[in-house]
């Protein structure tokens, strides 16, 4: 190898994204992940096309969902030599996938992939009770009919009524993210109204967004949704004060409406080398530069385990000898706008930039204005890992639509994940200053 190469965002595509048991009820991840490449294979004509590779993956997967990537990429008009594969890093998913794709691109290893993530809160796998399994998995064992009648006889008819249902909780805490977020809102003092004033912008900001056309290149309809029907665009903060708390009923502060909704959706991105995209005459949208990940010591009981990408973010922008305040746009997840709020409440903090994060100074804030201006993951949803694609997807679009600087810099995104498990998955994404402004892929 030679030299790194640059790593081109192409496009993207997803479908709108669903609450849970409404419109894709019934629809697995593998037809949602087959529709949306597919989507994007037509959007760029890459039928019969081999590509370097496919990388996607979900949080909520089936027994069936083996192999679940190259059975999605089967499914679609891409070359079936195209090799995929699945990759899992819970919320973090699918801005990893991209992380991995580009890195294979940079190294010259691939020229051109798709990443991507697909997730069903609908659709979600129901198990059996756990001695009901080991019963069945003896009679599984066993060589001769009669053993094998042998071993079923242990069932009980109780068994059949004890299913093990999906649990959102962590397996070594035994708290699910939002009761993790809530310990952290009040570590930070994060208030109510601040939570509920930040869901409001995201709604009224998405709303937006589809009203001007924003999201008509990067979206293909699905079971009759043309927008995500998470989006409120009345919402109003008098109604979500009425909300009452979930996480913690007596004395919390998240709600169902400051908190992103179970989801289903997918998404994807095209990535190449600058001389793939050349050959084919396919505008770059934007750069993908730098990435990191990063996870919090899981038993320090002082941390909040969605804190994590505030420790990736200035580690990463160490390395890119970047300022926080060096970014045009900010697109951080809000899995709960009390993770948002505590993350730049905690970057601005002496004690904790100091003590924590290793900082000689605070890290500063950011121009709240330039965060997350298209919507969040408040109106958008949350299908777990499908959100990295939205992001990129949306991001490359903003800063390829964004007027060059006066000084002639490039302009900037940054992006931030949080991801169960305590980690932070987070990168950079720079305007292409040689395309036309306001170039997009099909303009």
């Amino acid at each position: 190898m030679n030299r790194i190469r640059r790593v081109a965002i192409i496009g993207s595509n997803r479908i709108p994204f669903a609450r849970s048991n409404t419109a894709y009820a019934t629809a697995s991840n593998q037809d949602m992940l087959s529709f949306t490449l597919q989507g994007l294979i037509d959007r760029f004509d890459l039928h019969g096309m081999k590509l370097g590779e496919v990388a996607a993956g979900a949080v909520v997967k089936h027994s069936r969902d083996f192999n679940l990537t190259r059975e999605a990429a089967l499914s679609t008009t891409l070359a079936k030599e195209t090799p995929a594969y699945d990759v899992q890093q819970a919320c973090g998913t699918g801005l990893e996938t991209v992380m991995l794709v580009a890195n294979k691109i940079a190294l010259g290893q691939i020229d051109v992939g798709i990443a991507g993530g697909v997730d069903t809160a609908s659709d979600a796998p129901i198990g059996v009770n756990e001695r009901m399994r080991k019963i069945l998995l003896e009679a599984n064992r066993r060589r001769s009919a009669g053993q094998r009648v042998g071993a079923l006889a242990k069932l009980r008819p109780g068994m059949f009524f004890k299913p093990m249902l999906p649990r959102n909780a962590e397996p070594r805490t035994g708290l699910s993210m939002g009761e993790h977020c809530e310990l952290m809102a009040k570590r930070w003092k994060i208030s109510r109204e601040t939570q509920d004033a930040l869901a409001q912008e995201s709604h009224l900001k998405l709303a937006s967004a589809f009203e001007c056309g924003f999201f008509n290149d990067l979206m293909t309809p699905y079971k009759g949704l043309a927008r995500d029907n998470t989006l409120r665009a009345d919402l109003t903060l008098d109604r979500l004060a009425q909300l009452k708390p979930v996480f913690d009923r007596d004395a919390g502060t998240l709600t169902a409406g400051n908190s992103t909704p179970l989801t289903d959706g997918a998404s994807a991105v095209l990535l190449a080398s600058e001389e793939w995209a050349a050959v084919r005459n396919l505008p770059v949208l934007a750069w993908l530069t730098h990435s990191e990940t990063a996870a919090v010591d899981y038993f320090d009981k002082r941390e909040g385990l969605p804190m994590a990408p505030a420790y990736a973010v200035p580690s990463m922008l160490a390395r890119a000898g970047i300022a926080l305040q060096d970014f045009d746009f900010y697109e951080i997840h809000e899995a709960f706008a009390a993770q948002v709020l505590c993350t730049l409440a905690a970057w601005q903090d002496e004690e904790y930039c100091r003590d924590t994060l290793g900082l000689a100074a605070t890290f500063g804030a950011i121009d709240r204005a330039r965060l997350n201006v298209n919507g969040g993951s408040l109106a958008t949803g949350h299908p777990f890992a499908a959100t990295g694609g939205r992001i990129v997807g949306t991001l490359a679009k903003m800063l390829a639509h964004a007027p060059v600087r006066a000084d002639g810099a490039h302009a900037r995104g940054l992006i931030s994940i949080c991801a169960a498990g305590g980690q932070g998955v987070v990168a950079i994404l720079e305007q292409n200053t040689h395309s036309s402004p306001g170039r997009s892929a099909l303009s």
